[in-house]
């Protein structure tokens, strides 16, 4: 492992360079990977780890018609390398559960009655094995329980595969059954086409992926956007001024150089006006926000925020009711106008010249 300095705080890491994409092929030489779920992370590993020479099944309920079709699509044969939930389980070796948390609930008991002795159960998130309490997700004593986490959606474990980028991951063993689970859960981390991989515990990931998920990640980052751009617009700026001050500057230069070279960087490469506001509003920000992450961060610990997912997941009209707040959040006038400026874009004007713009308002499939 690599000892890289983080912040003053050494950690050790793996990266390419101690786990090659040859060990990890000869590691695995002798395994069936088995992903099950095609929905968000499965299409992306599961390509990723077939473009690298991994042998790869997929388990998928057929009667979820828009996971199998786009399995298919993918080039994924039935019979062949393309299975149902039970007979993939029974084909792989390391059984890679990548259905959601709640449906993981759901299909656990035929999960479990084809395992095998010495199988390796892999998941990217804690949730299902750290409540344990709520999911009953109890791996048999004779399987390696591993984890890896890409630190990306599916789309963008997918795109960082393809440019070369990689996308970094955290791992962890829960259970060592074979005394291989380490070097399984490693290589299937480089094979997915992580940069580097750092270690975490089952409890630390879900702890701190709930925690990013609905804090900056996602919920506040949407919660901060739509207050700025209420704010503008009562105050009497147009849509367009209000979206570009909101996000477009966020997503299209700033974030970027926050990116490549850190936040300080950012600051130094924008106007004095700019770095004088920032930095006097930044520790007001801090302070107002601290609170709620505390309280976040508290719900998560106390098993509430899981306790959700399972019962709103997991309803027969879940994906309706899904589809009306996410109809809602796409319909506001905010990202109306966000689909307005992007159509705006160079590149999508040039798109829209040659024939291949596929539209600016819909949301990545992952």
């Amino acid at each position: 492992m690599a000892v890289i300095n983080f912040g003053g705080v050494k950690e050790s890491v793996v990266t390419r360079k101690e786990f090659t994409l040859a060990r990890a092929r000869k590691v695995l030489a002798k395994e069936t990977l088995a992903i099950i779920g095609y929905g968000v992370q499965g299409p992306a590993q599961s390509l990723n780890l077939k473009e690298n020479g991994f042998r790869v099944i997929i388990g998928q309920d057929p009667a979820f018609k828009r996971d199998w079709e786009r399995a298919l699509q993918d080039g994924w044969v039935p019979g062949k390398t393309l299975f149902d939930i039970p007979e993939a389980v029974r084909r792989g070796t390391i059984v890679q559960m990548l259905v959601s948390d709640a449906a993981q609930r759901s299909i656990w008991p035929v999960v479990k009655a084809n395992l095998k002795k010495g199988d390796a159960l892999y998941f990217s998130h804690g949730f299902s094995i750290v409540y344990k309490d709520q999911t009953k997700i109890v791996p048999p004593k004779n399987v390696d329980v591993i984890l890896v986490a890409p630190k990306g959606s599916g789309t963008s474990v997918r795109r960082n595969f393809l440019s070369g980028a990689g996308i970094n991951s955290s791992f962890a063993v829960g259970h060592d059954a074979t005394g291989r689970a380490r070097e399984r859960c490693l290589a299937v981390g480089i094979g997915i086409g992580s940069g580097y991989l750092f270690p975490t515990t089952f409890e630390k990931e879900v702890h701190s992926d709930l925690t990013g998920e609905r804090g900056v990640l996602m919920g506040a980052l949407a919660g901060m956007m739509e207050a700025q751009y209420d704010v503008l617009r009562k105050n009497g700026h147009s849509p367009s001024e209000a979206f570009n001050e909101t996000s477009e500057e966020l997503t299209q230069s700033l974030i970027r150089l926050v990116d490549e070279n850190g936040m300080d960087w950012m600051y130094k490469n924008c106007s004095a006006t700019a770095q004088h506001g920032a930095l006097k509003w930044r520790p007001i920000f801090k302070k107002a926000n601290l609170p709620v992450f505390k309280k976040l961060y508290a719900s998560v610990m106390k098993g509430i925020e899981t306790r959700e997912v399972l019962r709103d997941c997991g309803r027969k009209d879940y994906q309706k009711l899904l589809g009306a707040k996410l109809d809602g959040l796409g319909q506001s006038e905010m990202w109306r106008a966000g689909a307005a400026v992007r159509a705006l874009r160079p590149r999508e004007q040039a798109k829209a010249r040659s024939g291949t713009a596929k539209g600016t308002g819909g949301r990545l499939s992952n």
